[in-house]
């Protein structure tokens, strides 16, 4: 959440239109999708050898919490959840790992991009004036 709530309050600080702000949000947070999404199965087969290289269990309880929320909600979970819990790296690794077609994933996060980068935009647009003289003590 961290990476992208950093896109809006640097946009909002900046004094850029609450369009741009989102657009560069957004855009930001696609590049690493598209980018992630294929080398997710590269990435998760050199995380699960370098577990098994230190004889550390594969799963435990975080991943067992997306792996629970994959088989719920599937694809749409996982890209609700990204910008908010997870990193888009880490989300679209994810769902790269758990079978999803490249399109699908594409199209999801791009969805939940917009929604959440229009959330944080707008309420640091909207309360930016309580927050942002908190963080330039």
């Amino acid at each position: 959440m961290v990476k992208f709530f950093g896109g809006p309050l640097a946009g909002v600080s900046m004094g850029l239109p609450f369009l741009a702000t989102l657009a560069l949000s957004v855009t930001g947070m696609m590049t690493s999708v598209f980018i992630f999404s294929g080398v997710g199965c590269i990435l998760s087969n050199w995380y699960v050898q370098q577990r098994r290289l230190k004889q550390k269990p594969i799963f435990n309880k975080k991943s067992r919490n997306i792996v629970r929320i994959w088989q719920r909600f599937g694809i749409t979970g996982i890209a609700f959840l990204t910008p908010v819990l997870l990193s888009p790296i880490i989300g679209t690794v994810v769902a790269t790992v758990l079978g999803a077609p490249q399109r699908t994933i594409l199209l999801n996060m791009l969805w939940s991009a917009v929604l959440w980068g229009c959330v944080f935009t707008f309420m640091l647009a909207k309360l930016g004036h309580i927050f942002l003289p908190l963080l330039h003590k």
